[in-house]
């Protein structure tokens, strides 16, 4: 493989969180080999090719830690405005998750890995809604990005793809057996949550990750609803009563987290466990992170965070500076106070921050000599980035977005230039996915209709 020097303004997420001006980041074998002054990598590696330019920023790849990759994608932005989260979730959703075929799956979460990648966003945690993981993880290698993957996990009501604890079990098994830790493509152990899980099936699926050394995700609490449903189940909260199973630790990343008292929150600080922020679903969806929400106490008391994009009919885009700009605004604005929360916290948790929320600090998340060669290229050379701020990390969130993605490098390999995938070609998707969309309608028996008369 020839070596690559990625040049530009480089916001390395280190441990000093150094700014390199004119820097540039020398990438050999999949690995960052050097990181350094432009001219000197350039001189001692003349035959290195060379990517980005003076007017670039570079960072570490993106980190979406909580992403449904199927089901939604296929109808993205079609389930209406005006009906409850759960209508939206339980009426709509889940029949289209029931519809769907194995190509339906890869095809759902290559569109969603292609936009997420052309966002700059390299590692995508899967949210646990697949019914065929082989498909998922081959679209993963397809587009060449990094992340999770899991399949559904739930053995309570009714629902498609429940079934009993040991199905659920075995299913979760085969998933790891799979896509061992350590790859490009990982399996974790993947519940829905909410209260859709047995005692057995949290406790044993907690258990099957920490023998596998691996991760356990679910949701939990982005709303009012599990503590009311856990309270008649158990007399307790949920993160109460999941701490009493033994569910809670390092290895668990807990997805929402926005309805929780001052004890849950303790026991998620006491254990160790992540939570996945994804303030766009909540605003979507109207579930009250404005006033119930303490993400940003939890981090600033030392908890784990990362930030999620969530589905395509709750946070819509897959665009992590977006995530970003908006739970830094939501911060500033609920506690009534601009210096709780900025742009470089933001860049924190959409990189490094997230990559040790779920695990993989070790690997990715920070642009230093021997982690995965897992870079973004971010072009401000047009009129809306002119002249470029002194801060850059300002810039890149306040003034950006993902539409400023030039180049993204995946374990060392190109898999967006100039804006485009070097792997697969969207525009070829098209024509299917949208009879896709038309079929999952009618089999799921959801006819969608326009607020607004057209004609």
């Amino acid at each position: 493989m020839t070596d690559q020097i990625v040049a530009g303004t480089l916001l390395t997420m280190d441990g000093e969180r150094t700014i390199w001006t004119n820097g540039g980041v020398l990438v050999r074998d999949g690995l960052i080999d050097a990181v350094g002054h432009r001219h000197d990598l350039v001189e001692q590696h003349p035959d290195a090719r060379v990517m980005g330019g003076p007017r670039c920023i570079v960072t570490p790849g993106f980190v979406n830690a909580h992403q449904h990759l199927t089901g939604d994608r296929l109808i993205r932005s079609c389930i209406p405005d005006y009906i409850q989260a759960r209508e939206a979730i339980f009426d709509w959703v889940v029949p289209v998750h029931a519809a769907h075929t194995g190509d339906d799956d890869e095809l759902s979460a290559t569109l969603s890995l292609l936009e997420a990648v052309g966002n700059g966003i390299t590692t995508t945690v899967e949210a646990g809604t697949v019914a065929h993981p082989e498909r998922v993880a081959r679209a993963f290698e397809r587009v060449g990005v990094r992340g999770t993957v899991g399949t559904w996990g739930w053995d309570v009501g009714d629902g498609p793809f429940a079934a009993d604890t040991d199905d659920v079990l075995e299913r979760q098994q085969s998933v790891l057996e799979s896509w061992p830790t350590g790859g490009l493509v990982e399996g974790w152990v993947t519940l829905v949550g909410h209260d859709l899980a047995s005692d057995r099936l949290f406790s044993d699926a907690a258990d099957m990750a920490r023998a596998a050394g691996t991760g356990l995700t679910f949701h939990m609490s982005p709303s009012p609803d599990d503590g009311v449903a856990f309270s008649e189940r158990s007399g307790k909260r949920p993160i109460h009563h999941l701490a009493d199973l033994g569910v809670l630790g390092p290895g668990t990343l807990i997805a929402h987290a926005v309805h929780i008292d001052e004890r849950e929150m303790s026991l998620l600080l006491d254990t160790r466990t992540a939570i996945a922020y994804c303030p766009w679903a909540y605003l979507r969806l109207g579930q009250g992170v404005t006033g119930a929400g303490h993400h940003v106490d939890f981090l600033r008391q030392g908890g784990r965070l990362a930030l999620g994009c969530d589905t395509e009919n709750a946070g819509d885009a897959i665009d992590a500076v977006r995530v970003g700009a908006l739970a830094t605004g939501l911060a500033r604005d609920m506690s009534c106070d601009p210096t709780v929360f900025g742009a470089h916290e933001a860049l924190e948790l959409m990189t490094i921050g997230g990559a040790e929320a779920i695990g993989m600090g070790d690997r990715i998340g920070s642009l230093e000599v021997g982690k995965a060669a897992d870079l973004v290229v971010h072009d401000l050379s047009g009129v809306g980035s002119t002249p470029n701020a002194v801060d850059p990390a300002l810039q890149l969130l306040w003034a950006g977005d993902g539409r400023a993605v030039r180049d993204v490098i995946v374990d060392g390999i190109p898999v967006v230039l100039d804006g485009r995938s070097t792997r697969v070609d969207h525009e070829g998707l098209v024509d299917e996915a949208e009879l896709a969309q038309r079929r999952l309608f009618e089999q799921a028996g959801l006819s969608p209709t326009p607020r607004w008369p057209v004609r």
